[in-house]
């Protein structure tokens, strides 16, 4: 498994800084790979591919560690924040995709500056991929609640513990899929929707879960950039097991569940509203459980695939220190509340604690 983090540029002051290309520029190897995305005032990381979910945690640290230090020679700083806490108007990239996509989608694209964290777990082959995608989306929607980062957006408190997961949606791909059964029907879905005209290309098929064009993997995309790296650790382990658990299932023989992507949307939006905070919907059921419920569900559902790579014990563990702290959204909102309404404080805050 490997996971790539995008993460925020900000000034002293909390303010994004669109200093994303000249941070890249002054880069040096040992600062690790750092990316564009879509926007100067971000940076990307990634960790290399890793069995041992120690060795993950490490390799995210250090990934935090190169952004911050290779950011801070061109005066700005690295916090791991879904959406900036105070207003912003973002500076694209100046590559000609990045371009086309502005001038195509407009306020969608002008306004994405959100971070995300996504997870890629191997898979042997397509056609597992798609067996894999086929069985994990009813649990994706707690995946998202456990990383929830993003309670601020312009300037504004949102009501919303991750608001990014608002505004990704906008975009015409985005959210949750049908259930495919061969790679063939998989790819043909992505031929279709790209013969649209409406996407650039098929880099811009933004499901929550897809294989990934680049590796040979099961790219999972809905969670928020997380706060601190112990909670993306656990994300990560859960989205193994997540993948783990559902390639098995479908050696056993084991249906796909037919959940309409309506449903599945539906949940998704309510995981984004409320988080850790407050009800979930239960794949179980279908019907709203605290988020305590839901999240034991989750394990409960990969306990066995978890347990066998050796990630059961700091899972609990994880979960346990997550649960004592709460999730990034809340921690934030807490921020939020001490510095007297000051926005640029909580940004400043995340950066302060981007190791912890």
């Amino acid at each position: 498994m490997g996971v790539e983090e995008e993460l925020l540029l900000v000034a002293d002051d909390g303010a994004p800084s669109p200093s994303a290309q000249a941070v890249l520029d002054t880069a040096e190897e040992a600062h690790g790979p750092l990316e564009n995305e879509f926007m100067e005032e971000q940076l990307e990381t990634a960790t290399p591919p890793t069995r041992s979910l120690t060795e993950l945690a490490d390799a995210l640290r250090a990934g935090r560690r190169g952004a911050q230090e290779a950011a801070a020679g061109q005066g700005a700083r690295v916090a791991a924040l879904g959406t900036s806490p105070l207003a912003f108007t973002g500076t694209t990239v100046s590559k000609l995709r990045y371009m086309r996509a502005r001038a195509e989608f407009g306020i969608t694209a002008w306004e994405q500056l959100t971070n995300g964290c996504h997870v890629h777990v191997s898979v042997s082959d397509d056609a597992e991929g798609v067996a894999v995608l086929d069985r994990i989306g009813p649990w994706l929607a707690p995946l998202l609640a456990i990383s929830t980062n993003s309670p601020f957006w312009q300037g504004q408190p949102t009501g919303y513990e991750s608001f990014r997961s608002q505004v990704w949606s906008r975009w015409p791909t985005a959210g949750p899929t049908r259930l495919f059964g061969t790679p063939e029907a998989y790819h043909a879905a992505v031929e279709a929707i790209v013969a649209t005209g409406t996407v650039l290309d098929q880099a811009m098929v933004y499901f929550d879960a897809r294989l990934s064009a680049r590796y040979p993997t099961v790219e999972i995309r809905v969670a928020d950039v997380c706060l601190d790296p112990d909670t993306a650790t656990l994300l990560a382990a859960l989205s193994r097991g997540l993948v783990e658990t559902a390639a098995r299932d479908a050696a056993s023989g084991v249906a796909a569940p037919d959940v309409h992507p309506e449903i599945l949307r539906t949940a998704h939006w309510r995981a984004g509203r409320s988080g850790l905070d407050g009800d979930l919907v239960d794949p179980r059921t279908w019907r709203p459980a605290p988020a305590h419920d839901v999240v034991g569900a989750l394990v409960e559902h990969v306990k066995e695939a978890l347990a066998d790579a050796g990630d059961l014990d700091a899972v609990t563990d994880l979960l346990g220190a997550l649960w004592s702290r709460g999730s990034g959204a809340a921690r934030q909102r807490a921020w939020y509340a001490g510095a007297d309404g000051d926005l640029g404080q909580v940004a400043v805050r995340a950066a302060d604690e981007l190791l912890s």
